[in-house]
């Protein structure tokens, strides 16, 4: 994590504590649009709005160096065919239109879920972006999409139960470390922070095993209003925490 100073003598006083990667359930885009008698879809753009503003607030002014976002999950599939169909089309949309300019501000991105499954071409979409940032230093915007922490840890399960089943490595040889690497986020730190938007109190099958000594905040603001006030706000409640890792 990441120490924040503004300019001043007394440093120590308003010393504050950056997490190095945040987490956010992006939730509350189709009552933002309710609440203003608008379509859902209006709900769903002003989200990838709030999403483009907070990663450049993230990465320009806080030096948060990991941002994983739930953008779709495996039970989303469950909504209205047109919305979904919507949803798939809005994503690609968003990364064709922003792919450059995340390039240029130095943005990482990365797609984490079972996005081989989704509609094509958005695979191809997604890997593309992927391997145009993959040289990029600043933050690494981790786009949760088709994800779903159970069938992720059933996906490492199996990955591991091959390698047994192989001979490969022995059961003694399965440990939590193990398990981590055969995760879908393996080469990405575990959250020191989870925001949820909308005012609910669930993590929703989010990062299950990644969230085991995260720290939890939720706010009733709805994602499409989440700003970098609303940020700086989780932040400081962060900052009030004493975090334990269960000792």
């Amino acid at each position: 994590m990441k120490d924040l100073l503004p300019k001043s003598e007394n440093t120590e006083s308003v010393k504050k504590i950056i997490p190095n990667h945040i987490a956010i359930i992006m939730d509350g885009n189709r009552r933002w649009a309710t609440n203003k008698n608008l379509p859902t879809m209006f709900g769903h753009r002003e989200g990838v709005q709030a999403l483009k503003k907070i990663t450049r607030y993230a990465n320009d002014y806080l030096g948060v160096k990991y941002l994983t976002v739930y953008a779709f999950s495996t039970e989303n599939w469950n909504r209205k065919k047109d919305e979904v169909d919507f949803l798939m089309f809005l994503v690609q949309d968003a990364l064709q239109r922003e792919i450059d300019e995340m390039h240029k501000e130095n943005v990482r991105i990365r797609f984490i879920g079972f996005f081989n499954e989704l509609p094509a071409p958005l695979p191809k979409v997604l890997i593309d972006a992927m391997e145009k940032t993959k040289n990029n230093t600043g933050i690494n915007l981790n786009v949760a999409l088709n994800y779903g922490s159970r069938a992720e840890i059933t996906n490492a399960v199996k990955e591991i139960s091959k390698k047994v089943k192989s001979d490969e490595i022995k059961i003694d040889d399965i440990t939590p470390e193990l398990i981590s690497e055969n995760l879908l986020t393996k080469d990405i730190p575990d959250p020191d922070f989870l925001i949820r938007t909308g005012g609910e109190m669930r993590i929703s099958n989010y990062l299950l095993w990644q969230c085991a000594y995260t720290e939890f905040y939720s706010t009733d603001v709805l994602w499409p209003a989440f700003d970098s006030n609303e940020l700086e706000k989780a932040i400081e409640e962060f900052n009030k925490r004493q975090r334990r890792f269960g000792v």
